[in-house]
């Protein structure tokens, strides 16, 4: 027995992020949900069997709290709606509100999933986080928005940023210049995360000043880090014994995040990831956490979420 549901979207600018540019986000909503969906003014109307439309209410109620809240709706949004229908939606979706950051351009960064929003919360209570997950999750573009956070609040005194340089299947050697222009390439996308979060003009005064640093994971060897927010990123790239040199480097007053996929390791052949090590050896030690990030938390083009998929299935 079909029956009728009507919500109400808002206001025009409501309505208007929520159906997308030409209706996209609607016709999405169409395709995936088994419920009749109608638009009229500002009523959405929902037909259907009572478990359809408990279902539909459950997305769209989602959807309508992250667009009162001001949170663009965008397909990956809806797909992620779409994909934690069975789990309490209204926490969840409260959640995906709460304002992080507001970059220098004005852009609210917000945890877009639940593994990113209890990735977050990890981040904010433990002195060091192993965040672990595909590409595409948000890992190291989270861990530097909470680096700066840190930074401005005053809880650390600088940042620290590096990566192993790997070669991921192709030769370094060629390439001209000195060591660090070699290098350049591999730190890129944790420069590119620091611009977006705090603006180019900026970010590169606190590097002039040292207040960060991007450097290679070579570079740390040696050093003890005091009141400073560090983040290793592709951390599958890491050897056990660069992953304990790293982190015994932290000092006091400072906090860790180590990113990676192990999924992705691009060591030779035979050489086993520090990444994978330690997640067998420090599961149970007060005050780290390890917070594995899935598909499900993909914020990319969802073609990415595909691919991943396709990948797992084939054991890859």
């Amino acid at each position: 027995m079909h029956q009728e549901l009507k919500l109400t979207i808002g206001s025009n600018g409501q309505a208007a992020n929520l159906l997308g540019q030409r209706d996209e986000n609607l016709r999405i909503l169409e395709k995936n949900l088994q419920a009749g969906v109608v638009v009229r003014g500002d009523q959405v109307i929902l037909t259907g069997s009572p478990e359809e439309l408990e279902k539909a209410q459950r997305v769209f109620e989602h959807l309508l709290t992250l667009a009162k809240a001001g949170v663009m709706i965008t397909p990956p949004a809806i797909n992620y709606a779409l994909s934690v229908i069975s789990q309490d939606q209204r926490q969840i979706a409260e959640k995906l509100t709460e304002n992080i950051y507001v970059t220098s351009r004005g852009k609210q960064i917000k945890a877009k999933t639940w593994g990113q929003y209890q990735y977050i919360q990890s981040i904010r209570n433990n002195s060091l986080v192993f965040g672990i997950g595909p590409a595409g999750t948000g890992k190291t573009y989270l861990a530097v928005v909470m680096a700066v956070v840190a930074l401005k609040n005053k809880d650390v005194k600088r940042i620290i940023l590096t990566r192993p340089a790997v070669e991921a299947g192709e030769k370094l050697g060629f390439l001209p210049g000195d060591l660090q222009d070699k290098v350049d390439p591999y730190l890129r996308p944790l420069y590119d995360s620091l611009y977006d979060t705090l603006g180019m003009d900026a970010a590169q005064r606190l590097m002039e000043k040292n207040t960060i640093e991007v450097a290679p994971l070579a570079y740390m060897r040696g050093r003890t880090l005091d009141d400073a927010f560090i983040i290793l990123d592709e951390a599958q790239n890491t050897t056990p014994q660069q992953m304990k040199m790293f982190l015994t480097r932290i000092g006091f007053g400072s906090r860790a995040v180590v990113t990676g996929d192990i999924t992705q390791v691009d060591l030779p052949q035979g050489q086993q990831s520090g990444l994978v090590q330690v997640q067998k050896i420090m599961q149970d030690i007060s005050g780290i956490d390890f917070c594995y990030l899935t598909q499900a938390d993909v914020v990319r083009h969802p073609l990415v979420q595909k691919i991943i998929l396709a990948y797992e299935k084939n054991g890859m």
